[in-house]
This record gives C-alpha cells, structure tokens and sequence, in this order.
C-alpha cells in the first residue's frame, strides 16, 4: 500500500485510521460499486462532491454513495441562495484529486466541507484516500475535527 497525502496528513497530527483496497473498475466508478468490492454498508462509504456557491464560492459535501444531494439543503447549510455542482474537468484543478479519487482530506485549498449527519450512526465511515483504489475508515468525528467539517442534512429524504 501506498501512503497518500491524505494518510500522510493524519498520521502527522496522529488521527487514528485504517485503509482498505479495492481492485478498481474503470467502467465503474460509483461509490456504490466500491461499497460492494469491499463489503462494507452504502451508508457508511461516503462520495466527495465539489460545489460553488454564490457567495460561499467552492464547498464541498460528503454523501452516502447511494445518496442524492439535496442542493437546496446544501445551500441552506452553507448559507447560500444558490449552489452548483461544478463541472467534472474542474475537479482536479481545484482539488487536486480526480474522480473517483477525491477525497475531503488534503485538497489544494481548505474549502467549507458539510457531512451528511447520517454519517454520524456509524463507528466508521470510509472516505477516499485520494487515489482509486483506497479508502480511508476514520470516525466520522475524527474526520469532521481534522476537516473543520460540519454535520448537516444533505440529500434527500
């Protein structure tokens, strides 16, 4: 296993974690996909989406992989009127990390980042580890504290 920036990143303040491999599928990147490679429940294997708000500018939101953003909600959370998906060709020239490999640990720029509260009914939640292939299993807390992330309604009901 390859140590990436994100592990790197908890290993220096000493957050606990693990990391799980999947063989990755090119024809299938869905979190849904990588949730059943691994066997783990779809409501505790988080997607990473990137957003821009009107005023708050980039956002970024951690869903359960079966899960659909709710935008109005999210924008509600971040205080906006208004929010976006941003186009997939900008992922990595603002993240840094590609699809599929995007995790919310160690993007180029610290941007507001919301979970969705159904993550907080878990032990462990499993995010990108910032390349296909890898998740990371952290606390939902633990993730929610190194991120300055906030809990909040997300998707829809």
């Amino acid at each position: 296993m390859v140590k990436t920036n994100a592990m790197r990143m908890l290993d220096k303040v000493g957050i606990s974690y693990s990391t799980k491999e999947y063989e990755v599928d090119e024809n299938d990147l869905s979190g849904s996909h990588v949730a059943d490679l691994m066997g783990i429940d779809h409501g505790s294997i988080l997607k990473t989406l990137v957003l821009k708000g009107e005023k708050t500018g980039y956002l970024v939101c951690c869903i359960p992989v079966d899960g659909e953003l709710d935008l109005k909600k999210v924008a509600k959370a971040a205080g906006d009127k208004k929010v976006e998906m941003i186009p997939m060709k900008d992922l990595q020239p603002i993240t840094g990390y590609i699809r599929g490999g995007c995790s919310p640990i160690g993007m180029k720029k610290p941007f507001p980042t919301f979970i969705d509260e159904s993550a907080q009914e878990y032990p462990l939640i499993a995010v990108s580890g910032g390349v296909r292939g890898q998740q990371i299993l952290i606390s939902p807390q633990s993730l929610a504290a190194f991120i300055r992330g906030q809990f909040a309604l997300l998707t829809h009901n």
